[in-house]
């Protein structure tokens, strides 16, 4: 492990904002579940979560759009997290956190409707017939969402990989879920307001090689 990685881990420990749960305790009970708003946020704010987060641009750029709210990013890789968590606090956003788990485990971090909106953003489309368990717009994953977004309320999928967006609209079609927007090519279409074009790093890559960018909002 890099001497790079080992500095970041170190640093993560003292972040009020980022939740490692696993690390501080060997089997954690997770004391937020049903908590964030008081012991967490300390305020009654909607809160948002962003999926396979990354470094939290994503994160951070919607919590800077939207004041009001509060948001969680969440992810396994703590090296990533380390960027996003330390922006947030650079920047004095209370209403900003994160969450280092697996996303697997998500449903034990969250009580009934204490989630008002799910992103998942650019993540691993898991091509391999054998993994579409792995998807997290898999109907193994959507059941786990249920148990903490409130009804009727929106999941956000943003994705270069037309094989998941092709994928998400089966497993939509499949439930009978409501799709609220769908476009196979952002921007191009008339959606890609100053929230969508919301543009991470890797994002501007993909542009770049001329990838489109496929958006879903349905609800669950």
């Amino acid at each position: 492990m890099g001497k790079n990685k080992l500095k970041r881990f170190a640093e993560n420990a003292t972040f009020q904002n980022l939740v490692q749960p696993y690390i501080t305790y060997p089997s954690p009970d997770h004391v937020l579940k049903g908590k964030w708003h008081e012991d967490f946020f300390h305020n009654s704010a909607p809160i948002v979560l962003e999926l396979g987060c990354g470094r939290g641009e994503y994160t951070v750029n919607l919590a800077e759009k939207f004041p009001e709210k509060n948001f969680i990013g969440i992810d396994w890789k703590g090296a990533r997290l380390w960027r996003g968590a330390k922006t947030a606090l650079e920047n004095n956003m209370k209403h900003v956190g994160f969450l280092r788990i697996q996303i697997e485990n998500i449903a034990s971090f969250f009580g009934p409707d204490e989630i008002d909106e799910i992103w998942i953003t650019f993540p691993d489309p898991h091509l391999r017939e054998s993994h579409d368990h792995k998807r997290l717009t898999s109907p193994r994953f959507l059941s786990l969402y249920r148990q903490f977004l409130k009804p009727g309320r929106f999941v956000n999928l943003k994705t270069d990989s037309r094989f998941l967006y092709d994928f998400t609209l089966d497993v939509i079609r499949e439930q009978n879920l409501k799709i609220e927007v769908q476009t196979d090519h952002l921007y191009q279409s008339e959606y890609a307001d100053d929230v969508l074009s919301i543009k991470t790093t890797y994002e501007k890559i993909w542009l770049k090689e001329g990838l489109n960018i496929c958006y879903l909002k349905f609800s669950l």
